[in-house]
């Protein structure tokens, strides 16, 4: 008899959250900070040393340094500025949304220092005699625009003045904002100083505590010039050792192409769930649209700032998630096949399925936190993402799909359907014939996973030494990132030729041989220099490109030490992720299998590393996320038939022999090879409508992806176990029958297995 109730319950669970998703959507999106890569923007790294070039940068004066970046940042207007301390002697600054990126930029790397000094540039004030926000834009007596300033003491005005007119005939008052040493006044010649503001001459003593500063300004740098001195002086030196700007236009056509990506590869999964899964695989969907909206919703209230790759990570993330729904449902279809009933099967699988589950997303979160410690801007937005995406699918991949399904299966309108579960009735056995899920028949069982072996890790060997030949000769095409210089996207409504570019950079007299056009209309150029371009001349380019073409250009500048410590970073990271997967894996499995399982990870990562060397694809700072990424998820497969052949091992007992070992490999595999193909295509579907459809910025992150999971579908099944297998017959034909669990309370053989 069908209980109505809980049909009720589960149609109205599902309306509430649609209509909480689409009522509050709108307002969860408007919430999130988009990062500058999404808006425009730009973002500024630099090195931190003492103003006197002796001393220490201490903690308290990078605290000061950073109060007064804030106080000119809030003077121009900028909203969610990011500033935080790296290190011990770094600062890295972020703007999104920044409208003129130029000046900004100008504003923060001034020192700020006002010093009043005669003609003999002998010092006789400087900005400590100044009252703290003192400074203001005016008008003259001709209405020209002014600087006035408030000072502490008229006294002391008064006895500079006094001591100035006594130097005549040179009784000027020169004002200077970052005086160097070397600087003369010069009369004329020195108006073309940019450190130079004016020089009054003074005709008489001054008891006053206002001065006034004109030079020629305009209504604009007199503003600007006031905002400075008020922000005080920075108490250091500071020297750009990275920087990246993204144009508004190209941040926006960036958050297009990769929300339309997003909804292609989503679109493809939730028709491949519905298909294969049917029932379950549409509870699958409605999971995954209550989990894309908590994860948005999360990011919103932590005020998270959301990047081009933490979108990817999103979208990869909703691929992640359906895995948990596969691992299940297939694990309920073989208790269904045994000859369970609805409720058992839900109730059996259900339970049997979340250790694997939980071990997945374990592995991959240890991952994505090491790429959150290691990495920085961007990635630190993706790992973020990441790490957030995991949490929730927990919430609703495992939690909201049990809770949806287990109300259709309790209200009994499921009983005696096989079919809604996308399983034939003449696949299933008598439960008193005693066949377990051990039992079951496969479409694979005539194939013979372990007899190749030799054959299968000769053929990966072999593309190892052949990787390292190809990578010796063809190398790594590094982007700045690693390699240092500086990368300028120019983006053009209409299709940009190479010529026309050169002569263009000839007029700037910036000239570059390196020059690359992306996308199939040839509407964005690529330029790269060597060298890292000073500010004047990113200025320069920014303006005559934006002039040009009614885009701003996209610029990116790396320094051979930022670029070195990147790829140290991404080196370490690969280390650590590495050594944390197999401690775990050998603390839930045991260690053999979590080396053959990190080797075959690595193998994964290598495969990347050659495709890349193969074809020259640009490697960016994105590519150790993605590499990483690869060696995350990619532990799910071998982790799934891990747990089979962990199980099969307890009904078998010890393992007396090597064809044991053989048995219980070829047996795991047969019995977990849908479902491994499953999860990975889920992940692929999205993977592929980034490399597709998603931004050109991201392009080598996709592809990177791309490559590491394909390789990951045949690394895990041929390699992965293969390796076990090799290692623990030689553990056996050394120590002759061993336990195949350790000694702790052990399941009930007859218990299902997974």
């Amino acid at each position: 008899m069908i209980k109505k109730s809980r049909l009720v319950t589960f149609f109205l669970v599902v309306a509430i959250i649609f209509g909480v998703v689409f009522s509050t959507g709108k307002m969860v999106l408007q919430n999130i900070n988009l990062g500058l890569d999404l808006q425009g923007g730009f973002e500024v790294l630099y090195q931190v040393e003492p103003a006197s070039g002796k001393g220490e940068v201490t903690k308290q004066t990078l605290t000061d340094t950073v109060s007064a970046l804030d106080r000119r940042i809030n003077s121009i207007g900028v909203a969610e500025p990011s500033i935080t301390i790296e290190g011990n002697n770094r600062i890295r600054v972020q703007l999104a949304g920044v409208t003129d990126q130029n000046e900004a930029r100008k504003m923060l790397s001034t020192t700020a220092e006002l010093s009043f000094r005669d003609a003999k540039d002998k010092l006789m004030m400087d900005g400590s005699d100044l009252v703290p926000g003192g400074a203001k834009q005016a008008f003259d007596q001709n209405n020209q625009p002014i600087v006035t300033l408030k000072l502490k003491s008229a006294d002391k005005f008064a006895d500079v003045t006094k001591t100035i007119l006594a130097e005549k005939p040179n009784n000027q008052l020169v004002i200077w904002l970052d005086w160097k040493e070397g600087q003369k006044y010069e009369t004329e010649k020195t108006k073309k100083d940019p450190a130079y503001l004016s020089a009054p001459n003074v005709n008489q003593v001054l008891d006053t505590n206002k001065v006034e500063i004109s030079g020629s300004f305009t209504v604009e740098e007199a503003k600007d010039l006031a905002n400075l001195l008020n922000s005080g002086a920075l108490p250091v030196k500071m020297t750009e050792v990275y920087s990246t700007s993204v144009g508004a236009q190209f941040g926006q056509d960036a958050l297009d192409e990769t929300i339309l990506a997003g909804i292609i590869g989503v679109a493809a999964i939730f028709i491949f769930m519905m298909l294969v899964y049917r029932i379950p695989g549409i509870i699958a969907c409605v999971t995954l649209v209550a989990y894309t909206y908590i994860v948005l919703l999360v990011l919103a209230l932590l005020n998270a700032t959301l990047t081009l790759p933490g979108i990817a990570g999103l979208i990869l993330g909703i691929g992640m998630a359906v895995d948990a729904n596969v691992i299940t449902y297939e694990r309920i279809k073989e208790e269904l096949k045994v000859g369970r009933s609805t409720k058992a099967a839900f109730e059996v699988g259900g339970k049997e399925a979340f250790r694997a589950i939980f071990d997945g997303n374990i592995s991959t979160l240890l991952v994505a936190c090491v790429l959150f410690y290691f990495g920085t801007s961007s990635i630190k937005g993706f790992a973020t993402v990441l790490i957030i995406s995991i949490l929730v699918s927990f919430l609703t991949a495992v939690w909201g799909s049990r809770v949806l399904l287990g109300l259709l299966v309790k209200s009994n309108a499921l009983n005696n359907k096989p079919r809604v579960f996308s399983v034939k009735p003449s696949a299933i056995h008598n439960l008193h014939d005693g066949i377990s899920t051990y039992d079951l028949k496969t479409p694979f069982d005539r194939f013979d996973f372990v007899k190749n072996h030799r054959l299968f890790l000769w053929i990966f060997t072999g593309i190892v030494v052949v990787g390292i030949v190809v990578l010796s000769v063809f190398k790594l095409n590094l982007g700045i990132d690693f390699a240092s210089g500086t990368r300028a996207e120019i983006t053009s409504n209409s299709p940009l030729t190479e010529e026309q570019v050169k002569k263009d950079l000839d007029d700037i007299n910036m000239p570059s041989d390196n020059i690359v056009f992306q996308g199939k209309d040839n509407k964005t150029a690529v330029v790269s220099y060597k060298g890292a371009l000073s500010q004047d001349e990113i200025a320069k380019f920014k303006t005559h490109f934006e002039k040009e073409y009614k885009h701003e250009p996209s610029i990116s500048t790396v320094t051979p030490t930022v670029g070195k410590e990147l790829a140290k970073n991404g080196l370490y990271a690969l280390a650590i992720a590495s050594v944390l997967i197999v401690i775990y894996i050998a603390i839930r499995f045991e260690f053999y299998m979590g080396i053959a399982a990190i080797l075959s990870l690595l193998f994964d990562a290598f495969t990347i590393f050659i495709f890349f060397s193969i074809f020259q694809i640009e490697v960016d700072l994105t590519f150790i996320a993605a590499v990483l990424t690869v060696i995350g998820y990619s532990i799910n497969d071998t982790i799934v038939t891990a747990d089979r052949i962990r199980d099969i091992g307890r009904k078998m007992g010890r393992y007396k022999t090597k064809e044991d070992v053989a048995f219980a490999v070829n047996h795991g595999l047969r019995q977990t090879f849908t479902r491994s193909i499953n999860t990975i295509l889920t992940v692929i579907f999205t993977v592929v409508a980034l490399v597709a459809f998603g931004s050109e910025s991201i392009l080598s992150f996709s592809i990177a992806l791309l490559v590491g999971l394909i390789s990951s579908v045949f690394s895990s099944i041929f390699m992965a176990m293969q390796l076990w297998y090799v290692f623990k017959s030689h553990q056996v034909n050394k120590k002759g029958p061993i336990a195949t669990v350790k000694k702790k309370k052990r399941r009930n053989p007859s218990q299902p297995m997974v």
